[in-house]
């Protein structure tokens, strides 16, 4: 064979291999009719219509993250709603939008309905090729999610309002993205206070190729404190989330939850308890204070104040002097677990300024204020000087002064002041010394006589710093009381006197 016809025969056999590569099937049981030099024109003339793949291939879908579980090739189970992009490589007429219907199904060209009810969109993708088959050989197919359907999930324990939420997709721009475990929460309210956000769990059916269902762990506070956005997963439809119940309250990240975005809804009203040494125990509804806006700013997204035990004392008057504030408790119910005893130490607070100390509240607290059994009296000054503590204390001033009686002074009032807020000595008075009178703590009364001097600074010998309920009893001159019992003895004789006048004698 001349070298010329070696070069047409090899041309001849490219010809034959392309033409079985691209004519479609139900055409290939002809080929054998086709003569070489219908073949040699058949490499020019075949349409790129027909050209096919070798795999394939899923891109990520559009605005929707691949979950991070290794069941699962993608993050999305497709359903009765979602829209979708099909690519069809070489096929511009058949690539576009499709509608999952509500049967589950995607209508195509040529092949008419196929099932993507619980598929992934690469599972989707595959069975979609596979039905192509027939008609274009071994199809290059990539479907995107172009618009995800509402889904229905269920959600419980420490949120304010569980129950089943249908959430629609939220779109960002030009991108649509399935709702996240973050967004769920806050429309359920946000998390109680009681939440246990690193034992998040979401209970969730496999794909139509898999059976049953897993259980994810996701920790939340992975988010808040390192910014770990895999944490948020993205939910499917028939999810069911649980929240449980803290074991053990760690003050720290107590005060961490309560400023995030999934936290307890935002002015609302709470409905707390204050109990034991306060001056006006009882039940108490607390609205959260919006936050002034920093210089320069408006007050739109203003901050807001979660009311903490602080407020709740302080609306309920202030603490007594005889309050225990190393072992105040907070008492919590909680959805899933027992009732929570949180110890609280306003010692810590005032001493070193641990703001951990100044939980934040939610509705159904109930804050218990005990009885302290011993109180030194600098213990009793810093007490009396807290915000917690009431605006005005009451004393008793009894005696020769010139207004006797309960009067109004600021906590931590020196005794020389006290005499003075009671309009001071009279002129019966005796003015060298005063009975003071104090109940402690224990039940225990203390009376001492202590020297008056004006002159002299606070302190506890000479000038003690007052207490609510303290009394100061300020006792007659000598002459005064000389003038008294003479009068006492004498009064007869001139009552005797006086009728003697009466009668003209």
């Amino acid at each position: 064979m001349s070298s010329i016809g070696l070069v047409k025969f090899a041309l001849v056999a490219i010809a034959m291999s392309k033409a079985s590569f691209l004519i479609p099937q139900r055409f290939l049981h002809s080929a054998s009719q086709l003569t070489l030099a219908g073949l040699w024109g058949l490499t020019f003339l075949l349409p790129q219509t027909l050209a096919a793949p070798t795999t394939a291939t899923i891109p990520p879908p559009n605005g929707v993250a691949a979950q991070s579980n290794a069941n699962y090739e993608d993050g999305y189970l497709l359903g009765a709603g979602d829209r979708v992009k099909i690519d069809f490589f070489s096929v511009a007429e058949y690539t576009g939008e499709y509608q999952v219907l509500p049967n589950g199904t995607i209508n195509l060209p040529l092949i008419g309905a196929v099932p993507v009810q619980g598929n992934t969109l690469r599972q989707a993708s595959n069975a979609i090729a596979v039905r192509y088959q027939p008609y274009l050989t071994r199809p290059i197919i990539t479907i995107s999610l172009v618009a995800a359907r509402p889904i229905t999930v269920a959600i419980a324990g420490e949120v304010n309002r569980p129950g089943s939420y249908t959430v629609p997709a939220a779109a960002t721009g030009e991108n649509t993205n399935v709702p996240i475990l973050t967004r769920l929460i806050r429309l359920a309210g946000g998390t109680t206070q009681a939440a246990d956000i690193r034992q998040i769990e979401i209970r969730r059916q496999r794909s139509t190729h898999l059976n049953g269902s897993e259980v994810l762990k996701v920790d939340l506070a992975q988010l808040v404190q390192a910014g770990d956005i895999q944490q948020d997963l993205r939910l499917r439809d028939g999810d069911s989330i649980l929240i449980p119940s803290i074991t053990t309250v760690n003050l720290n990240e107590a005060q961490r939850l309560a400023t995030t975005n999934f936290a307890a809804a935002t002015n609302r009203p709470l409905r707390i308890a204050v109990v034991g040494e306060v001056n006006r125990p009882g039940p108490y509804t607390l609205s959260e204070k919006p936050e002034a806006p920093a210089e320069g700013t408006t007050s739109v997204g203003a901050n807001v104040q979660v009311p903490t035990v602080t407020q709740a004392i302080q609306t309920a008057g202030g603490i007594t002097q005889s309050a225990d504030i190393r072992n105040i408790q907070v008492r919590r119910m909680t959805r899933t677990g027992p009732e929570q005893l949180i110890p609280i130490n306003f010692w810590s607070l005032l001493q070193s300024g641990d703001l951990r100390q100044d939980l934040p509240l939610q509705d159904g607290d109930t804050i218990v204020i005990p009885t302290a059994t011993a109180l030194s009296a600098s213990e009793a000054t810093s007490l009396a000087s807290a915000s917690f503590a009431p605006n005005r204390i009451t004393i008793n001033v009894v005696g020769e002064v010139v207004k006797p009686g309960p009067v109004e002074v600021p906590p931590n009032t020196p005794l020389n002041q006290g005499l003075l807020a009671a309009g001071g000595f009279n002129n019966r008075a005796r003015k060298r010394s005063v009975t003071f009178i104090r109940l402690n703590p224990n039940g225990t009364v203390t009376q001492r006589t202590i020297e008056v001097d004006f002159s002299e600074s606070i302190n506890e010998a000479n000038n003690p710093a007052l207490r609510n309920n303290d009394t100061i009893i300020v006792g007659k001159s000598a002459i005064a009381g000389i003038t008294d019992t003479l009068g006492s003895f004498l009064s007869p004789v001139t009552g005797v006197l006086g009728l003697f006048r009466l009668l003209g004698f």
